[in-house]
């Protein structure tokens, strides 16, 4: 492919502070991000050259606290143009950026610190080291932490280590740094969330990355007209790569969400052209436009409905998987009184919808593809910094996550394993040679854990994870991932985990949504806020008969039989779901021990 002139290559930027450095110096007086600031109630813009000071001052902070080249500092922010300063000023100084999540568990934290011997924290204000007191006295190798908001004194104890950002630079400043970096120079850690054990801390170069988000770029034309809307954590390595230094590669603008509970209104402000996200985010904006169809008459369900088919029934045409079909000379009307009217509340502009981190349920893409939203599945994994493929906007299979990236090989090894080898597989696992040599093989290859398959024209097909594989008392296997995907389509099931290692049949523990809920015990005459009426028979029935229609595509032996429900979300905080959002499995089943044994026992009472 052709690289376009605007685009700055890895080798034009040499390292991750190169990047940044060299779009300073071609674009400074381009807009480079938009926040919004909350005494101002507006969205205010800062250019390349206003945030290139910033990074300047923000070196001189660091300095004076005589941190050396290799040093390990953390950030611990929601996504704002001060996490980018940071990263940038700590990266122009040969410091390793370690990224925490911010909703994290505080005991998780103090581990990443003291595993990584972080010399600094950088964190957003009194919630957050609100959460850390607990751990306090758990962070030695932390000499310096500094709030971005002020934290009252008397709030919380005392501590010496403690300081606002403002005061951290007051009165300094200087001339933008930028050590001698090589490509392969170590430029951040970051710790997985892994679903069993400690976290592990993924090393990744600059070359990494710089290698990741522009093999990612070469895959859909972007550039200094684009807006990426920036809301999936930047701790979370796609973000980083595909929302912060893939832009900053193109001269593409940047916006940064106020919060996912106000992204509506962001999109509808901002009107952003690439959205990144996970499958849940797409999740839900599908379970509100279908709770929003139970209410209107059935000729308008049967309209809308009408507009997904042929609009999908279009992009299998304009994909030259599907011939012409007269009913696509209906789109233009359809597209102009039902689609456009649910495209405009995502800001009427996107032009790439790219959904990574999980798997999309096939008819939740068929569902925003018909509407003419231009979503692109992907998969990637940390430890590939993280990209390894994605659908291309002349070549989308849903059902697929894509082709690779140019540039990266992908093989299938035993077990049906996708196996991934290229510039951007990490170095290894910080302090834990033993993991690195399980996870690279001698040949250079990731072992990913997930069981895939490829096509004739070189897409991925992700089955499922080699290790959650469900094997049955009588020897089948089932697919747990793929089967709580299906139940969570319905808009009652918020949650769901399907049981059944070695056991006569499956069953699985849900969590429901408390709206949908309530609606749902209407018709069954219960009390919904009647604990035991979750409890009992009839209910279980009932949601067992939901779950039904859910897994009707699944083999007659992946049916679920019993089944737990309740209302309290599993969630990050509570210890079940790792800061990416995945499950927890085997914590959630000590926590849900009893219920599942219940379910369990022989059907004597039943």
């Amino acid at each position: 492919m052709h690289e376009r002139s605007d685009v700055i290559s890895p080798e034009a930027a040499g390292s991750l502070a190169g990047l940044f450095r060299e779009r300073v110096k071609r674009t400074p007086d381009a807009v480079a991000f938009r926040q919004f600031d909350t005494p101002s109630a507006c969205w205010q813009t800062r250019t390349w050259a206003w945030v290139a000071q910033e990074v300047a001052r923000w070196q001189a902070a660091l300095l004076k606290e005589g941190f050396k080249p290799g040093d390990r500092v953390a950030v611990m922010l929601r996504n704002c143009q001060e996490w980018v300063i940071f990263d940038q000023a700590s990266m122009g100084l040969g410091l390793i950026t370690v990224p925490l999540y911010t909703d994290d568990r505080p005991d998780n934290i103090a581990y990443v610190l003291q595993d990584a011997d972080a010399r600094m924290l950088l964190l957003g204000g009194k919630a957050q080291w609100r959460r850390l007191q607990e751990v306090r006295d758990r962070l030695p190798t932390v000499q310096r932490i500094v709030s971005v908001e002020p934290i009252p004194t008397g709030d919380f104890p005392d501590d010496s280590r403690l300081v606002s950002l403002e005061d951290w630079t007051s009165g300094l400043d200087g001339e933008l740094i930028t050590h001698e970096i090589a490509a392969d120079d170590l430029a951040t850690i970051v710790y997985t969330s892994g679903t069993t054990g400690r976290p592990k801390g993924v090393m990744l170069s600059h070359r990494n990355i710089l290698f990741n988000a522009h093999a990612s770029q070469q895959c859909a034309p972007m550039g200094k007209d684009d807006l990426f809307l920036s809301f999936l954590p930047l701790s979370h390595t796609l973000e980083r790569t595909a929302g912060c230094y893939m832009p900053m590669m193109v001269g593409a603008q940047v916006a940064y969400a106020r919060s996912i509970q106000g992204l509506a209104e962001d999109l509808l402000t901002l009107c952003p052209t690439v959205m990144i996200s996970v499958p849940r985010i797409y999740e839900r904006i599908y379970g509100r436009i279908n709770a929003g169809l139970e209410e209107k008459s059935p000729l308008a369900r049967r309209l809308f409905l009408t507009t997904v088919n042929i609009g999908w029934r279009r992009f299998e045409h304009q994909q030259g998987r599907a011939g012409w079909h007269p009913g696509l000379l209906l789109w233009p009307i359809l597209k102009k009184i039902v689609a456009d009217k649910v495209t405009a509340r995502l800001g009427g502009r996107l032009r790439y919808a790219v959904c990574g981190g999980a798997p999309l349920p096939p008819p939740i893409a068929r569902f925003f593809i018909g509407l003419g939203l231009p979503v692109f599945h992907g998969f990637g994994m940390t430890e590939a910094s993280p990209v390894v493929s994605v659908n291309r906007p002349d070549d989308n299979l849903p059902a697929s996550v894509g082709a690779p990236l140019p540039g990266v090989e992908v093989s299938i090894g035993a077990d049906d394993e996708l196996l991934v080898r290229g510039p951007s597989v990490m170095q290894g696992y910080w302090n834990n040679p033993e993991a690195t040599q399980e996870t690279i093989d001698a040949d250079g290859w990731l072992h990913s854990g997930d069981k895939a398959r490829f096509d004739d024209q070189g897409h991925i097909f992700i089955i499922g994870r080699i290790k959650e594989i469900l094997v049955l008392g009588n020897g089948e296997k089932v697919p747990p991932a793929d089967m709580e995907m299906a139940i969570t389509l319905d808009p009652v099931f918020e949650q769901a985990l399907v049981l059944g290692e070695g056991k006569a049949y499956l069953s699985a523990l849900v969590v429901l949504n408390p709206e949908e809920w309530e609606k749902l015990a209407k018709t069954l005459e219960v009390d919904p806020r009647d604990a035991e009426a979750l409890r009992s028979r009839k209910v279980e029935k009932a949601l067992l008969e939901r779950v039904g229609v859910q897994l009707k595509a699944f083999h007659g032996y992946a049916q679920v039989r019993r089944l737990a429900a309740s209302l309290e979300p599993w969630e990050v905080d509570g210890g079940l779901l790792t800061p990416t959002m995945k499950m927890k499995r085997h914590l959630i089943m000590a926590r849900f021990q009893r219920e599942i044994e219940q379910m369990y026992e022989t059907h004597k009472n039943r």
